[in-house]
């Protein structure tokens, strides 16, 4: 086996590990919203909001790098 190849194995299980962590915490952040983010509507305050808008930030950010949107478009 070559060395570029032993490097290529080491790069795709690299990947492969980050993509399944990466496919875990989607499939969390998917229930927990599924689950109303463990909140019932009685109790929803400003608090809850701006924690929602933090998660939906991050988020933005991460899509915009995926998908080469807003800031990252080219």
């Amino acid at each position: 086996m070559t060395r570029r190849a032993t490097d290529n194995t080491k790069a795709l299980d690299a990947f492969i590990a980050a993509k399944s962590e990466i496919d875990a915490m989607l499939e969390r952040l998917a229930a927990l919203s599924a689950d109303h983010f463990e909140t019932h509507p009685d109790e929803i305050n400003w608090g809850h909001v701006g924690t929602l808008n933090h998660y939906r930030a991050k988020l933005r950010e991460i899509t915009d790098m995926a998908f080469r949107e807003g800031e990252h478009a080219e």
